[in-house]
């Protein structure tokens, strides 16, 4: 098929950048990425609708069908999903999210425990930022409903905890990704002096957007800092409406917990335990046969660059499913209950499956429209050194919020300012790389197509585009703060003057929104 080619081209952002101007206006989530979808097809082919419409039909079968074999990528995705809806829904019906729920309101005293303890809960669930929004989401809920928090703050803690933790985690899959890219840069420019591990660790504090995320939820929960449209969804949670009930209720996994449930702690506690380390061991056991393949001493570093992530995720759920299963026998609950369960919790997540279908359809169609590559030949102008750092930050912010995909934003760009550092300053490699990191996980928090907002939206209950409206504020503000902090890395070429900057903006910003925005006031759990 013989496609239009837009490389140097700017009109091939429009499809994007028409896909989030409705999403943002008409809050119509599938029918903006249709929008987008499609006027990219058209363009791609000509403006034929007859080869735009083959064009769409052979994209969307490679989500799940490419090149004579599954592609095992998305697939196990989607699998994971299901299992994990099956999986939360059966520890409901048992009475386990009921019994965390009454643990959790004896020792949450009031609204900001209940906000801390589902921040904390990103600790255990570090390996995978959709394995994070999507089973805090669900087992934090019921105590979140308890103390009228709103929906939209539940995304909020879930999608500012999941992405920026994984992102500095090098035992995470982010983390092993973006060592194995490192190192392969590393490789190619000649820098030996450093290790790649040691490497993400130096950058780690370079990393101004995810580190002043991560203190932007801590003062979200200490100060209540509720500002832009967090506002009103907090005030009408208090109220006992927890979403806007004006667009109906949001997909999520509610469901109905039955009057003769007996389940308790053990049964929740169990099979996430087991959902949390039986995906560890099977990550380290798949990227262990990589190494043993090519010859390889074995590593847990080297393990996690060479995992397979979805399959582990996989494994990990049917291992804790079965755990689940064998716990609500033991409860002796009426078959009839748990097995009606396990479909109801996999039709719960088909919504959410369906929003996914369209995201990646419109990254497929952005990829074929190279806007990524447009994006990175902004850089290849005369600029001083001392902007490099910050260009490369608003680029990778455009980018991953053009294509709404932080892994795909990594793999364009961190290459690409590696190139760049070792033509002007190789010095400057370690902060230009993480300069790239931070702006790709505020693209992805920004973006309305992204991925990791529709299945924080999800795990929360939340409508989609307002968890990216409630977001957007904290998320624009953190990112101001850092590009002050890579100027000033540019310009002093030292990583704690560029976090000192960062801190200064940021410290002064809390101190306004808490000067001008008085709390939400609160009020009595709910005892329902």
């Amino acid at each position: 098929m013989n496609l239009v080619d837009y490389a140097d081209s700017a009109w091939s952002v429009l499809p994007a950048i028409l896909a989030v101007i409705l999403a943002v206006t008409t809050r119509r989530v599938l029918l903006s990425l249709g929008a987008g979808i499609f006027a990219g097809a058209l363009m791609l082919n000509h403006y034929s609708p007859l080869a735009a419409l083959q064009y769409l039909v052979n994209k969307v079968l490679a989500i799940v069908w490419v090149d004579g074999a599954l592609n095992s990528d998305n697939v196990n995705m989607i699998i994971f999903m299901l299992l994990l809806g099956a999986l939360i829904s059966l520890m409901s019906v048992s009475g386990a999210t009921q019994a965390f729920a009454d643990w959790a309101a004896v020792r949450c005293k009031d609204r900001r425990s209940a906000k801390s303890l589902t921040g904390l809960m990103v600790f255990i669930f570090f390996i995978d930022d959709f394995f994070h929004s999507l089973s805090v989401g669900a087992i934090c809920r019921p105590v979140t409903d308890r103390f009228n928090i709103s929906r939209a703050k539940l995304a909020y803690l879930l999608d500012s905890t999941a992405a920026p933790v994984c992102v500095l985690m090098p035992i995470s899959s982010w983390g092993a990704y973006i060592i194995a890219l490192v190192g392969g840069i590393m490789a190619a420019h000649h820098v030996t002096d450093q290790s790649p591990i040691g490497a993400f660790v130096t950058m780690m504090p370079m990393n101004l957007y995810a580190v002043f995320t991560l203190l932007m939820v801590l003062c979200v929960i200490a100060f209540q800092l509720d500002i832009g449209p967090m506002r009103k969804h907090e005030s009408w949670a208090l109220e006992g409406k927890l979403w806007d009930e004006s667009k109906g209720k949001p997909t999520g996994l509610d469901v109905e917990v039955p009057e003769d449930a007996k389940g308790g702690m053990i049964d929740m506690v169990l099979p996430i335990l087991t959902l949390t380390s039986a995906t560890v061991f099977f990550m380290i056991q798949s990227g262990a046969e990589v190494l043993a393949a090519e010859g390889r001493p074995f590593g847990i570093i080297g393990a996690f660059e060479n995992t397979n992530v979805g399959s582990s995720l996989v494994y990990g759920a049917i291992c804790s499913l079965v755990v689940s299963i064998a716990l609500a026998l033991r409860l002796k609950l009426s078959h009839k209950t748990w097995l009606s369960a396990a479909p109801q919790g996999v039709s719960a997540m088909l919504p959410a499956i369906i929003i996914l279908f369209f995201a990646w359809t419109i990254g497929a169609v952005v990829r074929d429209m190279q806007t990524g590559i447009y994006l990175a030949s902004l850089s290849n102008g005369n600029l001083p050194i001392e902007l490099l750092p910050a260009v490369v930050f608003v680029l990778s912010c455009a980018m991953a919020f053009a294509t709404g995909t932080s892994w795909g934003t990594f793999g364009i760009m961190l290459p690409l300012a590696g190139d760049i550092a070792a033509a002007s300053d190789i010095t400057m490699l370690l902060p230009m790389l993480s300069a790239v990191l931070a702006g790709a996980v505020f693209g992805d928090h920004s973006s309305p197509i992204s991925s990791t907002s529709i299945l924080s939206a999800t795990g929360a209950g939340c409508h989609h585009m307002d968890h990216v409206m409630t977001q957007l504020p904290y998320a624009t503000s953190v990112a101001f703060g850092a590009l002050l902090g890579y100027l000033a890395i540019g310009y002093t070429h030292s990583a704690w003057a560029g976090f000192a900057v960062s801190g200064l903006w940021f410290l002064g910003f809390c101190i306004y929104a808490v000067r001008t925005n008085q709390p939400v006031l609160e009020t009595e759990p709910a005892t329902n």
